[in-house]
């Protein structure tokens, strides 16, 4: 055979051509590719290549037990041996558990002498007023270690969470991605993987770091293997080289009200109208501050948590502030959520649910905040804070600050959307720095309805789980929200920073709400406020913010009969008629326009439809 082949191929075409047959066996016994058996060599060039370089280095006897034996090695199965190893590497340590939420609050409650209410020794069966030695009446806050629950969740276990970090693990490893889990936060719904990406090597040896967009790709992939869906990428976690990979749990926590308030942050954070928001990834509670804000939107598909996190914000600020620094505008056209609240003192006026009240309310609240700019102007302060802090010495009442809930934008957007985006950008615009804030609510996140000098003036967003990636950008201008979980899951975006911050929402139940406002003495049946702070009782008039810019005392609006005078005289004048024209030149709707047509064609006044998108003809014998 070997006389044959050195015949016919020569010495080196003999041996190249066993060599080739020895690859070719060594391919179909270990079951690899070619292109694995050449990763495979090359790795072991390099290893022999630093074989050769320890060996020159003098031995250290300290360290020779964490050496691999030779014998060891030796008698491994040669299939494992030849087994593709990974080209990247990853150094193999036990992923941390930095943070673990614990629902109960017992180990990081705040002092009870530090809740609200506490200081002044009120009782959830009191009621919230008293009046001193000379008569005046004082409020003191409600007690929350009575009014508002908590409750205590099942949580998951250390060996559950270990598992699922080397489900990832495995997962990563087997698409060829070197990650390994470093860090693993537990929040009260999801569970938070930080990734570390892991370095290749390229065919000249040098090292490079795994493309994040590689770990991103394989979303699907991660939530088939770890049977959980949907699961959300933050690539990467601001401030650290990871990658986040954010996992539902098993059993979602229910996060309170209560133990929000009575944690250290919130009481350390500063701020006028703290608001409790929720628990982020790794279980610690997140606040803001509405007067900081300055306003609030908040956007999520029915059954999501929007109304849920509404009735949290309004408990927080109920919670903290009595009627002398807080009042209240609420507007429900749904008449289902905020109407709860009738009859606390901090009202304004009732709960407003009539569409022809909507736009009254909020010029009253614009020329509140014209009075309020004159009355800064005046004392020659430049916000409330400083307003408030010159009346202190005065005998002067100082200006409490005015929230205004409004439920369900989307209803309000139908019926008078000029009107309403025009008032709500002005109070938006100018309204903080005189006490006057905005928190908005709809379930139908539109371009229509969220309409863009309305996000434009709302940099502090709230979404929860909507139905598509497009409703998802038109809140927070980025995908994200479409992959929550729903029941309170959100994505917080806060003006100071340009990361979203994913949130489990607290929850706050009936029974507490109805303990809330049974101690400020509300209730449906009760209605306290006074309407004349805000308008005598009846239909609410638009009023001249300014007497030089009055308008004539005539209804608003033009009645059919002046249109169709302006439409006839439009179409005469340029002697052709079109809903198209009529549109440009009255600046009304299609359907007017085209009822407009129609009324012109019964009086004679213009011809038939010619069809193709031709203008009618004018008939010169119409009046």
């Amino acid at each position: 055979m070997r006389q044959l082949l050195e015949s016919a191929l020569g010495a080196p075409g003999a041996l190249l051509l066993l060599f080739f047959l020895f690859i070719l066996a060594i391919i179909f016994i270990s079951g690899l590719s070619l292109k694995e058996l050449t990763g495979l060599i090359r790795d072991l060039y390099f290893k022999f290549q630093d074989w050769r370089h320890f060996r020159k280095l003098p031995i250290n006897p300290a360290p020779q037990e964490h050496l691999p034996s030779p014998s060891a090695s030796g008698k491994k199965n040669l299939l494992q041996r030849l087994k593709p190893r990974p080209k990247e590497t990853v150094p193999n340590t036990d992923p941390i558990i930095v943070n673990q939420y614990h629902s109960t609050t017992n180990s990081d409650a705040a002092p009870a002498d530090n809740a609200p209410g506490a200081a002044s020794g009120a009782s959830a069966e009191e009621n919230a007023t008293h009046r001193d030695a000379s008569g005046k009446v004082k409020w003191h806050l409600p007690p929350i270690n009575e009014i508002l629950e908590d409750r205590i969740e099942k949580e998951i276990s250390d060996v559950e969470i270990r598992q699922r970090a080397k489900l990832i693990d495995e997962t990563l490893s087997s698409f060829g991605v070197a990650a390994k889990v470093r860090e693993i936060k537990q929040g009260p719904a999801v569970t938070q993987f930080s990734v570390e990406p892991g370095s290749t090597k390229d065919a000249k040896g040098n090292e490079r770091k795994v493309r994040v967009s590689k770990i991103v790709n394989l979303a699907n992939d991660l939530a088939l293997a770890l049977a959980a869906a949907p699961i959300r990428i933050e690539a990467p976690i601001p401030g650290r080289p990871y990658v986040g990979i954010e996992v539902p749990n098993v059993s979602k926590s229910v996060v309170t009200l209560r133990s929000a308030m009575e944690t250290p942050a919130f009481h350390l954070k500063k701020g006028i109208l703290k608001i409790a928001l929720g628990r982020d990834v790794a279980g610690q509670a997140v606040m803001a501050d509405l007067a900081a804000l300055p306003h609030l939107l908040i956007a999520g598909a029915t059954g999501s948590g929007k109304s849920v996190c509404i009735n949290a914000v309004v408990a927080s600020l109920l919670c903290m502030h009595t009627p002398n620094t807080l009042r209240l505008l609420m507007i429900d056209p749904k008449m289902v959520e905020l109407v709860n609240y009738q009859g606390i003192p901090h009202l304004l006026a009732p709960v407003v649910t009539e569409f022809e009240r909507v736009v009254g309310v909020l010029s009253w609240a614009t020329r509140e905040m014209d009075r309020r700019y004159k009355a800064l102007a005046k004392v020659g302060a430049r916000n409330i804070v400083g307003y408030n802090k010159k009346m202190a010495d005065t005998e002067e009442a100082s200006l409490p600050y005015i929230v205004i809930i409004i439920d369900e934008l989307a209803d309000l957007m139908m019926m008078a959307p000029d009107d309403v985006e025009r008032a709500i950008t002005r109070i938006a615009q100018m309204a903080r720095a005189v006490g006057i804030h905005l928190i908005l609510a709809t379930q139908r996140p539109s371009v229509d309805v969220v309409t863009g000098l309305i996000k434009a003036n709302f940099p502090a967003r709230v979404a929860f789980a909507v139905s598509s990636q497009i409703d998802s950008r038109v809140i927070l201008d980025t995908p994200g929200a479409e992959r929550l979980l729903g029941q309170g899951d959100m994505l917080y975006m806060a003006p100071d920073s340009a990361k979203l911050q994913r949130l489990q929402g607290v929850f706050v139940s009936e029974a507490e709400l109805e303990k809330l406002i049974k101690f400020w003495g509300g209730g449906r049946d009760q209605i306290r406020p006074s309407l004349g702070e805000v308008t005598p009782p009846g239909p609410l008039e638009q009023k001249a913010m300014w007497d030089d810019f009055s308008p004539p005392k005539k209804k608003q609006g033009k009645s059919d009969e002046e249109l169709l005078e302006k439409a006839t005289e439009v179409v005469k004048k340029d002697k052709r008629a079109s809903i198209s024209l009529l549109q440009r030149r009255l600046r009304i709707g299609y359907a007017r326009a085209a009822r407009l047509i129609d009324e012109m064609e019964k009086q004679g006044i213009i011809g038939p439809d010619q069809g193709g998108g031709k203008a009618r003809e004018v008939l010169a014998n119409g009046e």
